[in-house]
């Protein structure tokens, strides 16, 4: 049977990692492309004529999102997996003394813990039709509250701890019909969340994304009453 799949923040990195994994893995995958044009989404649609279907998304808005699950209501009745990839940094430069922009933060906010929840809110009814009725989040350690060790990062870890939360409560109504939510700290990875490529990061987008597929492949053993908040290596992480 066919499965179908929706990553966000597919343009590049991490995101267009997922989908040419899943790809990969069989699925036919919708990705979500923010930029005006995305090179490696075109080649990848290419190599994958019928199976990769690029559409625009911008997660801080309500009105694209809603174009987006449109298109895809379209083109499928079910989702057996959504990726919620897409966020962005914001300052990490700014202590509690400093002055802060709380406009950027709540860019922030609203991409990275409001983005993704319009995007699971709009998508829900094509999980629910699913078997696998599974949502992947991708946080970050900076959003664990218990292994705090920052001094700044406001908008990132406060956005990504809300993230987590979100995560527990979707987890709440997918398991009563045998869903399960999952969150993933992704590793260091070299991405664009900078505005260019970060290279001091340790993994590259393609490393880390095949060993979280592979632990979401084995989303069944995962499935039980609370939410799974782990690191790219399987390892339980802190909330």
């Amino acid at each position: 049977m066919e499965r179908f799949a929706c990553v966000t923040g597919a343009d590049h990195g991490l995101g267009f990692a997922f989908a040419e994994g899943l790809l990969e893995r069989g699925y036919s995958v919708w990705a979500g492309q923010y930029l005006a044009s995305s090179e490696p989404l075109e080649r990848l649609t290419a190599k994958h004529p019928g199976r990769l279907t690029p559409i625009p998304l911008d997660i801080s808005s309500s009105d694209s999102v809603a174009a987006a699950a449109d298109r895809i209501k379209a083109g499928t009745d079910r989702l057996e997996l959504l990726i919620n990839n897409a966020s962005i940094l914001g300052d990490i430069q700014a202590k509690a003394t400093d002055p802060l922009n709380f406009e950027e933060m709540q860019n922030v906010f609203n991409v990275n813990a409001l983005g993704s929840l319009r995007v699971t809110n709009a998508l829900l009814p094509l999980i629910l039709r699913s078997e696998d009725k599974l949502i992947v989040n991708i946080s970050s350690e900076a959003g664990s509250i218990a292994a705090c060790w920052r001094d700044g990062w406001f908008a990132y870890c406060m956005s990504k701890a809300a993230l987590n939360m979100q995560t527990a409560l979707i987890h709440n109504e997918l398991k009563k019909s045998g869903g399960q939510a999952m969150v993933f700290h992704p590793g260091h990875v070299r991405s664009y969340m900078r505005g260019e490529l970060d290279v001091s990061g340790t993994l590259t987008p393609s490393e880390s994304a095949e060993s979280i597929l592979g632990i979401v492949a084995k989303h069944k053993e995962f499935i039980g009453e609370k939410p799974v908040f782990l690191d790219y290596k399987g390892d339980a992480m802190e909330w």
